[in-house]
């Protein structure tokens, strides 16, 4: 019995049960203490940014084939989500899935997007403390100046997507990061939600989506690099500040954030939590 027993507490939960749980987490996150709430968010900002710190320092410099160098990036990457999800911490495109609670009516409206705009602000927040950290450590010139070059060329091409793509960049971005979650749900240790992680974050990396929150670093990084001017940089990497026109505050949040933050909350909100509510939790808290 004592084996049957340990069995069932270490199995993973059943999609019906992951349901359950996600509508119970959203519930909780929905009435959570708003400063508690804000300074989760301010660590999951900061958690992505090491992601992306991490995902800039191996991709930088790069001999090797286009698709595994984005691999290398996409596996550093999962250390910002494995952070947020074992360390603790709210983190917006993940809280996309309250619509899973808000769909049984549990939370309303109003609950839903206070949470998302505390979230915001603080993922907002963390990434940006983690940008003047960077600047202030120099960590931009390691490398010969390559770090920091990748920095700019990366920050340069989510500059200049189209307002379209860049929705859909989106889209297709959360669904994974959803997904990782949603996977999250049904392990019962540290290294399941690891394992849980690390495959759909690495897709979506590779892949080229869009990440709302890991744009919070990433551009600001470069436009910072940028603006900074360091005459060292620039005479390292044989460039100078006019090849990277599109990099300026207007085109990051008018033509990234916005519209991959739309995107996020398709991809997250509805292709995943209404579509796992609709068939698993449907039912029970029918459409009146």
């Amino acid at each position: 019995m004592e084996n049957n027993s340990y069995s069932r507490s270490v199995d993973a939960l059943l999609p019906p049960e992951m349901a359950r749980a996600a509508e119970n987490i959203g519930v909780s996150k929905a009435h959570q203490d708003v400063m508690k709430t804000a300074v989760l968010a301010v660590l999951a900002g900061a958690f992505i940014a090491f992601g992306a710190v991490f995902t800039t320092l191996v991709t930088s410099g790069s001999t090797m084939a286009f698709g595994i160098t984005k691999l290398l990036g996409g596996v550093a990457f999962s250390l910002g989500l494995i952070l947020v999800v074992v360390g603790g911490a709210e983190l917006f495109t993940g809280n996309n899935l309250l619509s899973m609670a808000w769909a049984s009516r549990k939370v309303s409206t109003k609950q839903v997007l206070l949470n998302w705009l505390i979230v915001y602000m603080g993922n907002m927040f963390g990434a940006f403390s983690i940008v003047i950290l960077m600047l202030l450590s120099g960590h931009y010139l390691f490398g010969e100046g390559v770090i920091g070059s990748n920095i700019l060329h990366i920050a340069e091409a989510k500059c200049q997507l189209g307002f379209i793509q860049a929705i859909v960049l989106g889209i297709l971005c959360n669904i994974l990061v959803c997904l990782a979650i949603w996977l999250c749900y049904s392990a019962r240790s540290a290294h399941g939600k690891i394992l849980a992680i690390i495959f759909p974050i690495t897709a979506f990396v590779a892949a080229g989506f869009e990440h709302s929150v890991a744009n919070m670093y990433f551009i600001p990084m470069g436009i910072m690099v940028k603006e900074l001017g360091d005459p060292v940089l620039w005479s390292i990497i044989g460039t100078s500040p006019d090849q990277f026109g599109s990099l300026t505050w207007s085109h990051y949040f008018i033509a990234n954030l916005l519209p991959v933050s739309i995107g996020n909350i398709i991809g997250g909100a509805f292709f995943v939590g209404l579509a796992y509510w609709f068939i698993y939790l449907r039912k029970q808290h029918p459409i009146n």
